[in-house]
């Protein structure tokens, strides 16, 4: 079969050794945006790369220096305490959610072989004896606790890193749009650097812990593990949601009163929801994606490690074979390091239009030295052929096949990216077109906004398809896992790139309410639409690793639940594929309708304030915004409950009553029309926000022609923008999770189901 050229001592180091330097590279991140100081006083004697001295900061026409870093730092403290205390409260309701399913996870395992503490027989190799049932039903519990724990962790440390930020790049842009970005996008990095350590460090420690007691039997081991996935993904959904509805309630309630109705701007301190905007963005964008990520992230490598355990890796013991999934994950950290430094301090951003192209170089270059990484990889910690599980027989492989897997899924993923960008940036003719369509109303702008989303989905989905036949053709189902691994192994930087958007978001913000001039608010925006372009690509990119990983651990779940073939002609799996391609309108549906009423509050409350307040237009009184954070905060918690219900109880009720093969269709169901909702509705909204930002910016003759703002074809492109919020940062990134979510669940209560499943086909 080949020898292991990586020592399993080097392993054990390797893995650790890089998620520390991984966490290292954050902090460092993060003590230099602590260099930027929010006391007016402070920060004289500092340099900055370059050799400027702080006291070269130019003052702002009119406005004395000191007062305006002084309201910034007023203001992201009410962003961060809006942030921090949303999160508490969800955390509240979720850690009981938490606890009430990490209880059913053992009953349900624990009851496979009725609470027996004797050894049974291994599921694969009946040959031999594993661990009993009991065993596996508390480790998984531990295990989802542990994922669940890390994914509130990770959602939690970006928000607190994000809201960190805000400010100081809002006063770094007094400097340039260079500074301003280079403090956004460090920021970035912190969250992406300490999230993709965090999880493999987690990972790898409770590996190393479960094998003490699991000793050879690596099927049961693997099998507990893959709890973590779950737990991650479970949490992820509630961020994902329930971010998502705060985010878009605030926002839609901004933009139609504060824009349309009394036409002043963006972000404008009169507006009463303009606090709870900005808080949006963290708990949505920022706490919503981070935890998206990491349940991806865990997923695919629970998948890969499932599928090892009973290949030859598992069967032979190979530790370092087994553990490549982790390795690839490993190098990625490294690799992501190398390539943020050329963003941060190889090269340096002189000119707005330099922006855009530094973000996607991030993409390339990352992607370019991955690909060498995984070569190495596959080369020194594989045997150069091995077998791998394959639906009950073992197939062959060679190491090369294994690298082609990971390499496919990689640059499928950059694809993907680039895709999306031509899609929703306003630099390409699709996002002009949709601009253009203003001119004669909100109606066509919709017409347009539509097709595009549609028509977007075709490149992505031939590059999922693409990269899953070359995969399983090559590795079954472990290519598959690997795959997605590949498109994850430089999630540092793309959830960098990703974080860098809502904030540049958040600093436009904090500029307009501080009052700075027009010029510095020209300099955030610019920074801004090129955080709504990478926040598009990071949804494609989650959307496509999602499309892979719920296919892999679909694959995983048929093995488990020792289903030989799924037959759509056999009426039990098609009436399951029918359902299940009905289960993301119906999940968009709620979270559409959850936005809309919680939307209309704030719209009420909004008005409300206008009306009632005197002197508010005029500027000479304040808002009441702390109600306006209540009215999210509250829709949003009250709202995430009912979807995360559908897409938790689905897989159990299913699998329960009707068995295995109904919920092989419904997971095979779910995934081809999620993936398919997920890319249109991201990108739809994503066209529409950077249409509007086209015309507010007025950079291209044309684009002078449509405005400006307060223009017939600009309110034409708000109402777009509104419309489109829900879609990209509600609904679409929400879809991801409701497809991988379903198939790791299904994965882990998998001995149930092929065991106590299908009563109502029992009974009758």
């Amino acid at each position: 079969m080949g020898v292991v050229l990586l020592p399993d001592l080097g392993t054990e180091i390797l893995i650790p050794v890089c998620a520390v330097i991984g966490i290292v590279f954050s902090l460092i991140q993060w003590y230099v945006v602590s260099q930027v100081k929010l006391s007016p006083d402070s920060g004289r004697s500092n340099n900055n790369k370059n050799g400027f001295s702080e006291n070269l900061i130019e003052e702002e026409e009119g406005i004395n220096d000191q007062s305006v870093v002084a309201k910034c730092a007023e203001i992201q403290n009410a962003i961060s305490e809006g942030s921090t205390s949303f999160l508490y409260t969800m955390y509240q309701y979720v850690g009981i959610f938490m606890i009430a399913f990490a209880v059913l996870i053992f009953v349900f395992l624990g009851s496979v072989e009725g609470f027996s503490t004797k050894s049974q027989e291994c599921t694969y190799d009946k040959s031999k004896t594993c661990k009993p049932a009991l065993a596996t039903a508390i480790f998984s519990t531990v295990s989802f606790l542990l994922g669940a724990v890390t994914s509130l962790a990770s959602g939690f440390l970006g928000m607190k890193i994000a809201t960190y930020a805000n400010a100081r790049t809002t006063l770094e842009a007094r400097k340039g749009v260079g500074k301003a970005f280079i403090v956004a996008f460090r920021s970035g990095a912190v969250m992406g650097f300490l999230l993709a350590a965090n999880g493999l460090l987690v990972l790898y420690i409770t590996i190393l812990l479960f094998k003490l007691y699991y000793g050879d039997d690596w099927e049961g081991l693997f099998e507990a593990i893959t709890g973590y996935g779950l737990g991650g993904s479970s949490m992820a959904l509630f961020g994902r949601v329930g971010g998502g509805i705060y985010t878009k309630a605030a926002d839609v309630g901004a933009d139609l009163v504060g824009k349309i109705e009394r036409n002043i701007p963006e972000d404008d301190p009169r507006n009463p929801a303009v606090i709870a905007d900005n808080v949006g963005d963290n708990v949505g964008d920022i706490a919503g994606m981070g935890s998206d990520l990491f349940g991806s992230y865990a997923e695919s490598s629970c998948a890969a490690l499932v599928v090892a355990s009973i290949s030859s890796f598992g069967i032979n013991h190979e530790l370092t074979a087994i553990l490549y999934p982790l390795l690839i994950s490993s190098v990625g950290i490294v690799i992501c390091l190398i390539t943020t430094l050329f963003a941060t301090d190889f090269f340096e951003i002189k000119a707005v239009k330099e922006i855009e192209p530094a973000l996607k170089k991030q993409l390339v270059i990352s992607t370019a030295l991955m690909t060498v990484a995984v070569a190495v990889i596959s080369w020194v910690a594989l045997p150069s052929s091995f077998t791998i599980f394959d639906f009950g027989s073992q197939r062959e492989v060679k190491n090369w096949q294994l690298f082609l897997c990971v390499a496919v899924g990689l640059w499928a993923g950059l694809i993907i990216g680039f895709v999306t960008e031509y899609y929703t940036s306003n630099a390409y003719s699709p996002v002009q077109d949709v601009a253009d369509s203003c001119r004669t109303g909100a109606a066509t702008n919709v017409i347009f906004g539509l097709a595009l989303g549609y028509k977007s989905v075709i490149i992505p989905i031939f590059a999922i398809a693409v990269s899953i036949f070359v995969s399983f053709s090559f590795a079954a189902m472990y290519g598959i896992a690997v795959a997605a691994l590949g498109m994850l192994s430089t999630i540092a930087t793309g959830l960098a790139i990703d974080a860098y958007g809502p904030i540049s978001d958040n600093a436009g913000g904090i500029a307009e309410m501080a009052g700075m001039s027009h010029r510095i608010r020209e300099r955030t925006d610019a920074l801004d639409a090129a955080g709504n372009t990478t926040a598009a690509i990071g949804k494609g990119f989650a959307i496509g690793s999602a499309a892979l990983v719920s296919l892999a651990l679909f694959g995983a779940f048929v093995s488990r639940a020792a289903i030989s073939t799924v037959d759509v002609l056999t009426p039990k799996v098609f009436i399951g594929l029918l359902v299940g391609a009905m289960l993301p309108y119906w999940f968009s549906a709620m979270t559409m309708k959850s936005v809309g009423s919680a939307a209309l509050k704030m719209v009420e409350e909004v008005r409300r304030q206008f009306n009632e307040i005197p002197g508010l237009m005029e500027g000479t009184a304040k808002p009441d915004y702390a109600n306006c954070v209540k009215i999210s905060t509250d829709a949003s918690i009250k709202e995430m409950i009912p979807p995360g219900a559908l897409v938790m109880l689905t897989p159990l009720i299913v699998g329960t009553l009707f068995g295995v093969e109904t919920l092989s269709g419904v997971l095979a169901g779910s995934l081809v029309s999620g993936v398919q909702i997920a890319i249109s509705a991201s990108n739809t909204g994503g066209a529409w926000d950077n249409a509007k930002k086209y015309i507010e910016a007025g950079a291209s003759e044309h684009a002078r022609q449509l405005g400006p703002k307060g223009s017939d074809a600009h309110k034409a492109a708000v109402i777009g923008d509104t419309i489109g919020d829900p879609l990209k940062d509600t609904s679409g990134p929400s879809l991801n999770i409701l497809i991988k979510l379903m198939a790791v669940e299904s994965l882990v209560f998998a001995p149930f189901f092929a065991t106590h499943g299908g009563l109502l086909f029992k009974i009758f």
